[in-house]
């Protein structure tokens, strides 16, 4: 199997300033390559990527000699692998038609594993030498590729490794080790047994920081459409990058701490198969929702369910959780208000908390689902 390992990296003046460059040149071939498939495309063609390496290699030492001051992977792989993808997507009907890349933008560049060489607590790039890491790598296993990106004014490498697949936690799936999950915007998670994940709601936290921080760089010189950006302006915008950055770590920190409990501790888990791109029309949740990021909470489900043998099971999307009873199984249609916090089962006057009723219903749903039990 094959696992990643984003580290964070400590260049210097000179090493950061080639990651930029490289980071550029990867764009610039990219860009390069869509415009050149643009027109093929247009004219009846079909995309060739391995085509459009090789014309660019045949071109750059007459017009983009500046490519060779970075490693020959930078604009190879952004055209193989980057431009490649984008087009399978669009074939796929998955998106729309490849668009070009803007500067500042998720700048990264791609580096395979004959160019660059992990010893300790450093990695050794092509034309740059040895460049300091946060920590080891973790894996051991074949490295594959690696990935330097910036997230603000910091720089990252994940490396994938592809390592053997250990040994499952969960040997077998038994009724003893389910659970029912069920996600909120007030809590990110009630589990059947009843505890309760309240989530680090970090957009909500740093809501006010970063509205000033916005508005203080709207004040700067630069802010408005084509006037030169001042060093102040600069500075501002990395402030606020810097924020997002929190705001997005905070997130997918809790996110891993639950999937990591979830899976480690029970063979079935059983979750909701929410339509998060619906729900989030509904403009009264949608930053709640987006906040919570459950597309995020059930990808990691998946590929730690898949190492640790867990079995994850999606109950229908339209399977009323919210409104059966979980002692008697009756149906209490009342109760759809999401207002309706703690209701009384209509048929045994049970009282039941919204989101822990729901849980126990996906939890029996799944074991009837993936057990047989009634």
């Amino acid at each position: 199997m094959i696992r990643a390992h984003k580290i964070r990296l400590y260049p210097n003046n000179v090493q950061a300033t080639y990651f930029a460059k490289a980071c550029g040149v990867a764009r610039f071939a990219y860009n390069w390559a869509l415009a050149r498939a643009k027109e093929l495309y247009e004219g009846g063609g079909k995309f060739d990527e391995a085509a459009l390496r090789r014309e660019l290699n045949a071109v750059k030492a007459e017009r983009f000699p500046w490519m060779s001051e970075v490693t020959k992977c930078a604009p190879q792989l952004a055209i193989k692998n980057g431009l490649k993808s984008a087009f399978m997507n669009f074939f796929e009907k998955r998106t729309g038609f490849p668009r070009f890349h803007k500067k500042g933008v998720n700048d990264s560049f791609e580096i395979s594993n004959d160019h660059f060489k992990v010893k300790d607590a450093h990695v050794r790039i092509p034309k740059l030498g040895d460049v300091r890491l946060a920590e080891r790598l973790r894996f051991d296993g074949k490295v594959l590729s690696a990935t330097v990106s910036r997230t603000a004014d910091h720089w990252y490498i994940s490396i994938q490794v592809e390592i053997a697949r250990p040994e499952p936690i969960h040997d077998k799936i038994s009724e003893n080790q389910a659970v029912g999950v069920d996600v909120g915007v007030g809590r990110l998670a009630v589990l059947s047994d009843g505890t309760e994940i309240a989530g680090s709601k970090p957009s909500r936290k740093y809501e006010k920081r970063l509205r000033r921080a916005q508005q203080a760089l709207s004040r700067k010189k630069g802010a408005r459409k084509g006037e030169k950006k001042s060093a102040n302006y600069r500075k501002q915008q990395r402030r606020v990058a810097r924020l997002h950055e929190r705001i997005a770590f905070s997130r997918n920190d809790g996110l891993h701490k639950l999937t990591t409990m979830l899976t480690r501790n029970y063979s079935l888990i059983g979750i909701e198969d929410l339509n998060v791109k619906g729900m989030a029309k509904n403009h009264s949740l949608a930053k709640s929702i987006h906040d919570q990021s459950w597309s995020e909470l059930g990808r990691q489900l998946a590929y730690k369910a898949d190492a640790t043998g867990s079995y994850l099971h999606y109950s229908d999307r339209f399977f009323p959780s919210s409104q059966l009873c979980s002692v008697c199984g009756c149906r209490n249609a009342e109760t759809r208000d999401l207002s309706i916090r703690e209701w009384s089962c209509i048929e045994c006057g049970i009282v039941h908390d919204r989101d822990r009723n729901a849980a126990e219903n996906l939890k029996k749903d799944a074991v009837r689902a993936v057990l047989g039990a009634s």
